[in-house]
């Protein structure tokens, strides 16, 4: 567990190492959520017909949604914002390292005109980490938490998961490094 500024998080992809192949079409999540999600309290229990172990942390990008799978058929299901159209990606990695407060540098593709030196302080509201990330493998990609929770339910991001702060805070503590992590459509 760390705290503090990561690694930038590159929005570009290299689709050949990166991408994966598709699931198999056996892989569907089950979309009965016992609350509403458009909430950030705790996170919904829900049924599942996926082939994903127990402690697998699945993101199905169409639904925007996030399940952490906690037994046979069974799985916390959290709202998220994904990846805009053609900055997805599906595949399998896992996660490399997790951070509590994150402070934010741009990729090149994000920066703009702003110095290479540019970063956004942990903790500041102006930061699109949030309240934590959970960094995959290659320092791709992260799970993160958003100081914009209208984000949340749409195709919002450079390829990133946001999930809404108290939601990115309650995975932080179920998971750890090395939790498998799954992108499917």
């Amino acid at each position: 567990m760390e705290s503090g500024y990561f690694p930038a998080i590159s929005a570009t992809f290299n689709r050949e190492h990166r991408h994966a192949a598709s699931p198999p079409s056996s892989f569907r999540l089950r979309r009965r959520c016992h609350r509403d999600l458009t909430s950030a309290r705790n996170p919904g229990k829900g049924q599942y017909t996926a082939e994903a172990k127990p402690g697998t942390i699945v993101v199905q990008t169409s639904d925007r949604s996030l399940y952490l799978v906690t037994g046979k058929e069974q799985a916390l299901k959290y709202s998220v914002g994904v990846g805009r159209s053609g900055q997805q990606w599906f595949g399998t990695t896992r996660i490399a390292s997790k951070h509590l407060k994150p402070a934010w540098k741009p990729p090149v593709s994000l920066r703009g005109k702003r110095s290479p030196d540019f970063y956004i302080e942990g903790g500041s509201p102006k930061n699109p980490m949030g309240a934590a990330a959970l960094v995959l493998v290659d320092h791709e990609l992260a799970i993160h938490g958003t100081n914009n929770p209208g984000s949340i339910g749409g195709f919002v991001s450079a390829g990133c998961i946001r999930m809404h702060n108290k939601d990115v805070m309650d995975l932080y503590g179920r998971v750890h490094v090395g939790t498998r992590v799954m992108f499917v459509k």
